[in-house]
């Protein structure tokens, strides 16, 4: 299996991602607020795009340092994931969720804490999920090549 993904593969990771979390989040973000699910879709879909692009900028850049220091794909390598693309996430979202919804970066931080507590432990299993995927349809792929050079061979 290749250490790092290409640009399309990170876009697709980064797409399944966004669109599960935006599947789970927008409900729960109008029950939690009491704010029109409209208000909140727009919100949510704004935090959306930013942390969309925060993926695959900070994925690139995960995969590089965990290359250079030679870092496995254990479970310390993912909790470090997680808290530093949530860290960073953030420090992005708190001033768009403030603007979006008209409150104080103080609220805004709040309720961005409110949304980290859900997804730290779901950036962990997505992203160890795919990596789990990825590497058992890498592994039927490789056999596959494998069975159909031997056929040839023959």
């Amino acid at each position: 299996m290749t250490p790092t993904k290409s640009l399309t593969e990170r876009v697709f990771q980064a797409l399944g991602f966004e669109g599960l979390a935006l599947l789970i989040c927008t409900p729960l973000l109008v029950w939690v607020t009491g704010r029109p699910a409209l208000e909140m879709g727009a919100v949510t879909l704004g935090i959306s795009l930013l942390a969309l692009s925060w993926n695959v900028v900070f994925n690139s850049l995960f995969d590089r340092l965990k290359a250079r220091l030679q870092l496995a794909n254990g479970g310390w390598t993912r909790v470090l994931h997680a808290l530093l693309f949530e860290g960073g996430l953030i420090l992005l979202a708190v001033p768009l969720i403030a603007a979006l919804m008209k409150i104080s970066l103080l609220e805004a931080f709040i309720l961005d804490i409110g949304v980290l507590l859900f997804f730290l432990p779901y950036t962990y299993v997505y992203h160890w999920g795919y990596d789990v995927i990825r590497e058992k349809i890498s592994e039927k792929n490789a056999t596959h090549c494998r069975s159909e050079l031997a056929r040839e061979d023959r």
